[in-house]
């Protein structure tokens, strides 16, 4: 069965090699795909990925790459047997969030990289990038129409995504779950792998067969 891992911003799909291994060796199909340049819009991602990559999934989303897990639920609810959003939210951006995203896109293309960027990342990406999640629209009738299984993961330390925000998207679902990670900030997985490893499998081995 496939796990379908989708990283969060600046970082890349390089982030998910311990939860890749972890997987792989518990019997599972992860696929961590790069979400960068693939165009101008969230929806364009899903899309993109629903093409490329064929069968039932498990999907997993971490911040930005929990926006692209819905656009794709929204997209093919049918394909997803469950879903996992890490640090992500539902609704769309406040204005003053869309403002600070604006400003984040004029300073990646003044040449400035953020600090979590890797080496070689592509800042025109991750500019489009910030444009996306700016404009993406609000999918919380998504998490509350999903049929499937839905795990939400916070820190409680995360600037971005309150616990409270997280329990109350965690109850909007059918079949909702919260897992607070303690001393935990907005990159669960990067933060406490071997205690999300453990999580993420428990979740997944539902499907196991």
């Amino acid at each position: 069965m496939k796990v379908l891992l989708l990283h969060g911003w600046p970082v890349s799909e390089r982030v998910w090699v311990s939860q890749v291994s972890a997987l792989r060796d518990a019997g599972f199909e992860p696929v961590a795909p790069p979400l960068y340049g693939r165009g101008p819009s969230i929806d364009d991602w899903a899309a993109h990925l629903l093409r490329d990559i064929d069968g039932s999934l498990v999907v997993v989303g971490a911040s930005m790459g929990g926006y692209c897990a819905l656009a794709i639920v929204r997209r093919a609810p049918e394909r997803v047997l469950g879903m996992v959003l890490v640090g992500a939210r539902a609704d769309a951006d406040s204005f003053d969030r869309r403002k600070f995203r604006l400003e984040q896109a004029i300073e990646l293309r003044a040449g400035h990289a953020p600090a979590l960027a890797e080496p070689d990342a592509d800042l025109e990406y991750l500019a489009v990038a910030q444009e996306a999640m700016r404009d993406r629209l609000d999918l919380t009738g998504v998490v509350a129409s999903f049929g499937g299984p839905l795990l939400v993961c916070v820190g409680d330390r995360d600037e971005l995504v309150s616990v409270a925000d997280a329990e109350e998207l965690a109850a909007t679902a059918l079949d909702g779950r919260l897992e607070v990670f303690a001393d935990a900030g907005h990159f669960v997985a990067i933060d406490q792998p071997a205690r999300f490893n453990a999580v993420l499998l428990d979740f997944v081995s539902q499907w196991k067969t």
